[in-house]
């Protein structure tokens, strides 16, 4: 009884204190690694079921375009990642800072190789997926991942949806 007196008192003080701790400090800039897996896994499942639905897929053929959109995006990652990171350095330079100023013309050719191989993935992804479709089904394939690249873009540069999303 004494015991379960003491932990009750324990975790009386105990809770507040946890509940006012702060998260752990990052860097200024640093992405949340969590938060950016769990909106990559929200963003492939939106993918899947639009192309599961536009495709007719049934649910073996969609586990398959899953695992396939999965490969595809581990390659793709480190790509962004690299755009990401030399576009942060651009916009610093953009800004002035003399540090970035340097490093200018070396950031500018890492957007354009990790864009170009980024394109490459997306041919390669598209013939993946396309190779077992018939015609009809392909060019539907061509027209959600075209359309889908571009809503990207349209999201990167704050742009609204065709409706004013």
């Amino acid at each position: 009884m004494k015991t379960m007196k003491r932990m009750t008192w324990a975790l009386v003080f105990a809770l507040p204190m946890v509940a006012l701790a702060q998260p752990p400090a990052r860097e200024p800039g640093a992405r949340d690694p969590d938060r950016m897996a769990r909106a990559e896994q929200r963003q492939r499942l939106r993918q899947v079921l639009e192309l599961a639905d536009t495709l007719e897929l049934d649910s073996a053929q969609a586990l398959k375009l899953d695992e396939t959109l999965r490969r595809f995006e581990d390659r793709r990652r480190p790509l962004r990642e690299q755009v990401r990171d030399s576009a942060r350095v651009l916009q610093q330079a953009s800004r002035g800072d003399s540090a970035a100023l340097a490093q200018v013309d070396a950031a500018a050719q890492k957007v354009f190789d990790a864009r170009a191989q980024i394109a490459a993935l997306d041919r390669e992804l598209y013939q993946a997926l396309a190779k077992e479709l018939p015609p009809q089904k392909r060019a539907r394939l061509a027209v959600v991942m075209a359309r889908s690249e571009g809503m990207k873009r349209m999201k990167d540069r704050g742009d609204k949806g065709p409706r004013g999303d």
